[in-house]
């Protein structure tokens, strides 16, 4: 009962990780979620609607967390509403928690957009990092909600005498369903698609991305840190890039992805080609092939996050992560990347979700 974690975002491909590891270690794990049916099993699921303080003092009524991750958000059409809207949720939360005068530690994933600039300016000339991106490069000009969620938990932590920690991961890669950034499962739909078709399975990015270092952040090791940080005195009050620990180029990495479903392939040749114009009239064959496989999503909008991919890989420069911060203070963990999205696909075949 020392250690008792809320997760916020529980069923998410960050969430889902968390709460395994949370359980594996031992806390006692609370997910609240919007659809807390889906959290792992040994989760006690709350669901709660984060901009509805009654409900939430409502659900969390009998729940006195130690540790609240967060590890959510909510995608509106502005800037400016993602702002309004998840500075909100941090907010209400944590003043529900507040009266409780029982958390130590909140922990809140945010991602490299602090670096590259929110969506409405995402990567753009005057908003380039130097590479590799470290974690003491200041803030852009740019209106971006991931300052609003962390202002929110730097005030909070002054009020209630808490301490915090913020994730930065590079694109997580994990398994979750209808999640809103989700490459590694966006692939794995797409080469499944291009097999079916008998299509080759082209590169969606940019020249830059083809040929340039890169890296990512598999879910687990996302989940790792964001506990270790908690319970490491040295790591509070600190932000942390997180990413595998390797570096790959996507001329590699695409090649990879291509032999794991046996299937041909183009990379870069002289523009972008979108993922989202490639898919953007395949429903229906995602439909058949789900009917002809027995696949338990027929929906291909729950399962894919086209636009995010296109994100991602269409940035005009390469993008690496240092970790410095962590590795400092004695986290060591490291994953390697062909083996996250191997594994990822192999898990998305057992449990039905690609062919």
């Amino acid at each position: 009962m020392d250690r008792i974690a809320l997760v916020i975002g529980s069923t998410g491909i960050t969430g889902s990780n968390l709460t395994k590891e949370l359980l594996k270690q031992g806390w006692s794990t609370y997910g609240l979620a919007r659809n807390p049916h889906r959290n792992e099993a040994g989760v006690l699921p709350i669901k709660a609607n984060l901009l509805d303080i009654a409900n939430l003092e409502l659900a969390l009524q009998e729940v006195n967390p130690t540790h609240v991750f967060f590890t959510t958000w909510m995608r509106m059409e502005s800037e400016e509403q993602n702002i309004i809207v998840n500075s909100t949720i941090v907010q209400n939360l944590l003043n529900v928690v507040s009266k409780k005068g029982t958390v130590r530690h909140v922990s809140l994933v945010t991602g490299l957009k602090h670096y590259l600039g929110p969506f409405e300016a995402y990567a753009t000339k005057d908003s380039l990092p130097q590479t590799p991106i470290r974690e003491d490069q200041p803030r852009l000009s740019h209106p971006n909600f991931y300052y609003a969620q962390e202002d929110e938990i730097y005030k909070a932590a002054a009020r209630d005498s808490f301490t915090w920690s913020i994730h930065r991961p590079h694109t997580v890669i994990g398994h979750a369903i209808g999640n809103l950034m989700n490459m590694g499962t966006t692939l794995a739909v797409y080469a499944s698609l291009c097999k079916q078709a008998q299509l080759p399975f082209v590169f969606p990015g940019s020249e830059a991305q083809w040929n340039g270092l890169s890296d990512v952040t598999d879910a687990r090791i996302l989940a790792e840190q964001l506990v270790w940080a908690a319970e490491t005195p040295t790591a509070a009050n600190k932000a942390f890039n997180i990413a595998n620990g390797d570096l790959f180029r996507w001329s590699w990495l695409w090649k990879e992805v291509a032999t794991w479903f046996d299937i041909p392939y183009i990379g870069y040749e002289t523009e972008i080609k979108p993922l989202q114009n490639a898919m953007k009239d395949k429903a229906h064959l995602w439909e058949v092939l789900a009917k002809q496989h027995q696949l338990v999503e027929p929906d291909i909008n729950q399962l894919t996050s086209a636009w995010h991919t296109d994100l991602d890989l269409g940035r005009p420069i390469e993008v690496m992560t240092d970790m410095a911060n962590s590795r400092r203070l004695g986290f060591k963990a490291y994953y390697n990347t062909r083996d996250s999205f191997y594994q990822l696909f192999e898990k998305l075949r057992i449990d039905k979700i690609i062919p």
